[in-house]
């Protein structure tokens, strides 16, 4: 009888083991995938974001809600492409652009950290920017302490999980100010939803800037990496890649458009908002017609918040594109390299003339001047490299509405370059 009791005394031992051991794996992937939706989104609602976004509204009003809608659509056509892409192959962006167009991958990643670089210099400001209007800290030194503490989180030994926890709080923080302003701010709704769809202007400057700020140069594939360094790649991971992008895009739109109604509702009550002088601050300017000081401390909180997360997003992602050009670029490596990257953004960012709102409404513009190139590479890997994918049946449809954006972005792109550069002379 022993023979029958034994296999069964082993099993019954077995098996709660191996049930904590798929719970843990799940748990870890789970944690990945929100930890990468986060990073996507705090990372695309970045403190540029905030300022362009105060701007625009300031100069049209309720027809920027087209832009919003325009630059959502955008982002779902960009990332789901992109994350499917690259975790289905299981290969960063810069490194499956190489296996497809020989020596393309070396162009992307430079476009991509160039970008990413000049998109920190105006986080940076945009942490300087927050910290003033909370504490009255000069920005040059408010964005010195706040590089610090990027910094400080990348000198953690697990610094993957600590930026996945950072994202995650700050983002859902961020969220719950923005929404409590907008109620504040009443703004007119009815006129808004109307000129979502239907806008008395069309600026294609504005559009190109904002989806720039958004989904364009690093922020295109901050969510995928993140989810290739954890380990999430393969076909068998498709489905819950592509709900944690779906769900990402659907939070950072819904973000948007809470933040643009907030904003609108002080300029539709007549409240004149600079957006151009040497000190302009156009967000500050608008959460604190809208609710007085409660108003601009919330702002300072969210300008903050927005700056440190896009600020760890930029750098990591960034750093990511360097092992296309050394494998040495991995692990604690990789991490030094952030911090690196971090310091000669502050050091730009300390030394620079431009006005800091400006600056940040000309990161956008920039990135999304980068945006249709990586776009156009991605593309034709998904027409005609299919090789690529594992095995995977790439859906024709989601190739011909990412082929749809990738069209409107080298158009806007044309429109835009002249707008966008002007802003520099400002």
């Amino acid at each position: 009888m022993c023979p029958l009791t034994d296999p069964t005394t082993t099993t019954a031992s077995v098996e709660p083991a191996e049930q904590q051991s798929v719970r843990t794996v799940a748990k870890s992937r789970r944690s990945a995938l929100i930890g990468a939706l986060f990073l996507m989104a705090t990372s695309a609602i970045g403190p540029g974001f905030i300022t362009q976004t105060a701007t625009f509204t300031a100069q049209m009003g309720s027809a920027f809600a087209f832009g919003i809608l325009a630059s959502i659509l955008i982002d779902f056509a960009v990332q789901l492409n992109i994350w499917r892409m690259i975790t289905v192959s299981g290969k960063r962006a810069p490194e499956l652009a190489n296996l497809a167009i020989p020596g393309s991958g070396f162009v992307l990643a430079f476009l991509v950290i160039l970008g990413g670089l000049v998109f920190n210099i105006g986080n940076i400001a945009g942490a300087g920017l927050g910290l003033n209007v909370l504490t009255g800290l000069d920005a040059k030194i408010g964005g010195l302490i706040s590089a610090l503490f990027a910094i400080a989180i990348f000198l953690a030994k697990r610094a993957g999980a600590v930026v996945d926890r950072v994202v995650v709080i700050a983002g859902l923080l961020m969220i719950v100010l923005t929404v409590i302003v907008a109620f504040i701010s009443q703004p007119p709704i009815g006129d808004a939803l109307r000129q979502t769809v239907l806008p008395d202007e069309v600026n294609f400057a504005t559009i190109t800037t904002i989806v720039g700020g958004t989904v364009g140069g690093y922020i295109t594939y901050a969510g995928a990496h993140r989810l290739l360094a954890s380990g999430t790649a393969g076909v068998e991971h498709v489905k819950e890649v592509s709900r944690a992008a779906f769900n990402g895009i659907l939070v950072t739109g819904i973000m948007r458009y809470v933040l643009f109604l907030a904003i609108l509702g002080v300029v539709a009550g007549g409240v004149a908002i600079d957006t151009s002088g040497s000190a302009a601050n156009p967000a500050a300017q608008a959460f604190q017609a809208a609710a007085g000081e409660f108003g601009l401390r919330v702002f300072g909180a969210i300008f903050w918040i927005a700056a440190i997360t896009s600020i760890i997003g930029a750098a990591y992602t960034s750093v990511s594109f360097l092992p296309v050009f050394s494998k040495k670029f991995v692990g604690r490596r990789a991490d030094f390299a952030t911090i690196v990257f971090i310091v000669v953004s502050l050091a730009v960012y300390l030394l620079i003339g431009t006005a800091p709102a400006t600056l940040m409404v000309f990161v956008g513009g920039f990135n999304g001047l980068i945006l249709p190139i990586g776009l156009t590479i991605f593309m034709y890997i998904g027409w005609f490299r299919g090789d690529l994918m594992n095995g995977y049946r790439y859906p024709r449809w989601l190739l011909v509405i990412g082929t749809a954006a990738t069209l409107l972005t080298w158009y806007m792109a044309v429109m835009a370059v002249g707008p966008i550069f002007s802003l520099l002379t400002v």
